[in-house]
């Protein structure tokens, strides 16, 4: 085989062919300031070498340049089928070649099941053909390995959240409320949105580079499980629950200030953030994502201004309860999210807040109803396009029958006494004249409350003589403080029978929930009296703690079966699916708190038909804090919901008799609903066709006897005080097996 020839094997007539003088190429000859010479010239030349051709041109002329250049154009223009009235699919399919440079997404648009959030606009060829490579839009594809997991209504969550925070929705703003309600998969959505938008956009570059989660400081570690859950080593994320104030200030610093950082994410709680709103300032976030939103419904406070004057874009805002009070608060929540959308809070005080709530009251003129019903369609056309609301009603897809119960239960005759003592003293009727729920009054209402609950929760109180309870220890007669009597109390005698029940008969875990860390400590005594094994959670327990807990109860193998829960420790964000059955012991003024805390057991990975028991005192305070709270929720369901059709149930002035004690009533809340479904208290009619347990209380199945109740724990229960039961379930079957 010929072998090429080196330099060197050269026949001395080509070598003599070559410059004398040129050295160059010889390196037995070329001295060290030579090289030195040469490496330094800018000439070209010097790395040329003689013995090689140089490279052939592969354009011969000028003329078969234009040429290759016009075939080139001519296969990259876009592929367009010759059938009349034919759209072309978004993307630009072309002949042959592929335009150098141009630009792609990150994923396939055509791909089946694909989501995409963004297309460009489609362009003519001959546009297409002037504009350049690197001035293309491109498409904005969801991840398909998060695509996969969305279900039906999160596909539609994530594409109205991203078009809302890149300003589609609406002109200048760019902000949204996630007003899904529990269970729905606000986090996974938001985690999409989060993930897209720190790796694409239309540019071809991110459109953001960080992004922050403000949560409650029980969900902050939640929110980084959840993430690593669902995006796994692809982005690290930054979760700050403790740390000394240096510590976190320089965590936080590294973070606002570096233009590029390896933790793109940052999980913060409401209170670190209030506490470090300076460093937070000091620079712009691409998106900020606000969980528990709710929490700033008052305008005034200091986390909502720190966040208010947080340099971010981007803003959405999670709460499965956007009204929970009042109007204003729900202006709060939308002026954070695209402030002067709607003004400001005196502008939307008179402009919609006073109309609306003077129709809807149930003493209304049909002037004010028709001027309320009016603003109220005009305040859902504005907000429509930056807020999203799905109900429960989606799960019933996918999650087991929960069957819901309202159960009335008669006060003994040591509750009656004592609470008759009490609102006929002087410090009661004193809060009775003034008509409203003030400051001063708060003390006495929980005291109420209390004593609802059970007798010994205000036994310190009566052995004290506390005012309107002097000269009421007789009635207690030979009482033991060291044991628990559930025989005085109306509600304690049913739960004592529905856990004997459960226990005897079924292998259910049951959830407890109180707003009173002392009637848990009454759970405690009572269940070690009968020798249940528990697990408590309320605010003293440290967040790694409660994590360990809850993992324990909800393995199916662990032996305790109760798990007592402080509803303001653990409302929001826990997974209790280890149970299928949750008592709410007692009810809160706000029925966003109690709906929060009854979604613990009915929510994704739940495999069992799930019971839900809610305790209420006849006649007492709490059934006047159960009309309260349908009263919010028809506003709620007026504004957010926009259900139209919500009955008028209770007056402002019928809402302000809350000491009043009805002894001879199986129900003040039925009597209030004036009911036409029933006869001498007998229910003769079903509820609406379509109605189930988000729907409104009136509308639900109740009895006043045993024989109208469906679930068999608590008919056995029936003979221990129960007066009445509301209840309904939430479909008839389940339909999907996931």
């Amino acid at each position: 085989m010929r072998r090429s020839l080196a330099p060197s094997k050269v026949t001395g007539d080509k070598r003599k062919q070559i410059d004398a003088t040129d050295e160059d190429w010889d390196p037995r000859k070329r001295s060290k300031k030579k090289m030195k010479e040469n490496l330094s010239s800018d000439d070209n030349r010097n790395f040329l070498s003689p013995y090689r051709l140089p490279l052939k041109s592969t354009v011969d002329n000028v003329e078969n340049t234009d040429h290759e250049n016009s075939i080139e154009n001519i296969l990259s223009r876009p592929f367009k089928l010759s059938l009349p009235n034919y759209q072309s699919s978004r993307t630009n399919k072309v002949l042959g070649l592929r335009r150098l440079g141009a630009r792609g997404a990150l994923y396939d648009p055509d791909e089946e099941g694909a989501l995409v959030l963004y297309s460009p606009p489609e362009i003519s060829a001959h546009d297409q053909m002037k504009t350049q490579p690197n001035d293309q839009l491109v498409h904005i594809v969801v991840d398909p390995n998060l695509t996969k997991v969305l279900r039906p209504h999160q596909r539609e969550g994530v594409k109205f959240m991203y078009d809302c925070v890149t300003g589609i929705q609406i002109e200048n703003y760019f902000g949204c409320i996630m007003a899904d309600e529990m269970g729905l998969g606000k986090t996974l959505q938001c985690i999409t949105l989060m993930w897209t938008l720190l790796k694409q956009g239309p540019e071809g570059r991110p459109s953001i580079t960080k992004a922050m989660v403000v949560a409650p400081s029980s969900l902050v570690k939640n929110w980084y499980n959840e993430i690593n859950k669902w995006l796994g080593s692809k982005v690290l994320a930054l979760a700050i629950d403790s740390g000394s104030k240096a510590e976190i200030d320089d965590k936080l610093e590294n973070f606002m200030t570096s233009a590029r950082t390896s933790t793109p994410i940052l999980i913060i709680s409401y209170e670190t953030f209030r506490l470090h709103a300076e460093v937070m300032h000091k620079s712009e976030i691409g998106l900020v994502i606000c969980d528990e939103g709710h929490r700033l419904k008052n305008c005034e406070n200091q986390t909502y201004s720190a966040l208010e004057q947080l340099q971010a874009k981007g803003r959405v805002l999670l709460s499965g309860t956007p009204i929970q009070n009042d109007l204003l608060e729900y202006f709060s929540l939308l002026n954070f999210v695209n402030k002067g959308l709607l003004g400001s809070a005196i502008q939307f005080r008179k402009a919609f807040e006073t109309p609306i709530l003077r129709g809807r009251d149930a003493d209304a003129s049909e002037n004010d109803r028709k001027k309320g019903d009016e603003k109220l369609r005009e305040l859902s056309g504005l907000v429509s396009k930056c807020i999203i609301r799905r109900t429960q009603a989606l799960l019933t897809r996918y999650l087991p029958v929960k069957i819901e119960q309202v159960v009335c239960c008669k006060l003994t005759p040591l509750q009656t006494a004592l609470y008759k003592k009490f609102v006929s003293s002087k410090a009661a009727q004193c809060e009775i004249k003034k008509g409203k729920v003030s400051v001063s009054s708060l003390s006495a209402i929980t005291t109420l409350k209390k004593l609802c609950n059970h007798p010994d929760l205000i036994y310190e109180k009566c052995l004290e003589g506390s005012e309107g309870f002097e000269n009421t220890m007789e009635l207690f007669g030979n009482h033991d403080t060291k044991l628990v009597q559930p025989v005085l109390s109306g509600k304690l005698l049913v739960l004592d029978y529905l856990l004997a029940m459960m226990k005897a008969e079924t292998s259910d875990k049951i959830v407890l929930v109180s707003n009173y860390t002392q009637t848990l400590d009454l759970f405690e005594r009572l269940c070690k009296q009968r020798k249940y094994l528990y697990v408590r959670l309320d605010g003293t327990m440290s967040i790694k703690k409660r994590a360990k807990i809850v993992d324990k109860f909800n393995n199916p193998a662990n032996p305790e079966f109760i798990f007592m829960l402080s509803s303001k420790a653990g409302g929001c964000g826990l997974n209790l699916i280890g149970a299928n059955r949750l008592v709410m012991f007692d009810p809160d003024w706000n029925p966003a708190n109690d709906d929060q805390a009854m979604a613990r057991i009915w929510r994704d990975g739940q495999k069992k038909e799930c019971f839900i028991y809610r305790l209420i005192a006849t006649g007492t305070i709490e059934e006047k804090i159960l009309q309260r709270q349908a009263h919010k929720k028809a506003l709620s369901s007026c504004v957010v919901d926009k259900e139209e059709d919500v009955t008028r149930h209770f007056s402002v002035e019928e809402l302000k008799h809350l000491f009043r004690l009805d002894e001879n009533t199986l129900s003040d809340t039925h009597d209030k609903f004036k009911c036409t479904r029933c006869i001498n208290k007998i229910q003769v009619k079903p509820p609406p066709e379509g109605s189930d347990c988000n729907s409104d209380l009136s509308q639900w199945y109740h009895c006043a006897d045993k024989k109208g109740v469906t679930d068999t724990l608590l008919k056995s229960a029936w003979k221990n005080s129960i007066s009445f039961v509301f209840h309904h379930r939430s479909h008839d079957k389940q339909r999907v097996t996931v």
